[in-house]
């Protein structure tokens, strides 16, 4: 199976310690293989193997960091 990536912005991270939050609670969703979070832009890239829907992805990320206060697509 491929890997899939998609490109989300989120807001509300405000120092390291919610990049690492969001590495790890991204990390968890299942099939996902890579996250990468840039605390600067905001900008989050997940890739997973298989069929990533940028929607399931966007709800999920949205789910796992309910602290943040916005994840979009970007």
């Amino acid at each position: 199976m491929s890997a899939a990536s998609v490109r989300l912005s989120v807001d509300g991270m405000t120092c390291g310690h919610c990049v690492a939050s969001v590495k790890e609670e991204v990390s968890e969703i299942p099939g996902v293989t890579e996250v990468e979070v840039d605390l600067e832009t905001g900008r989050l890239v997940v890739v997973a193997i298989g069929l990533l829907r940028e929607e399931a992805a966007l709800h999920e990320v949205a789910r796992k960091t309910q602290r943040l206060s916005r994840v979009r697509r970007g």
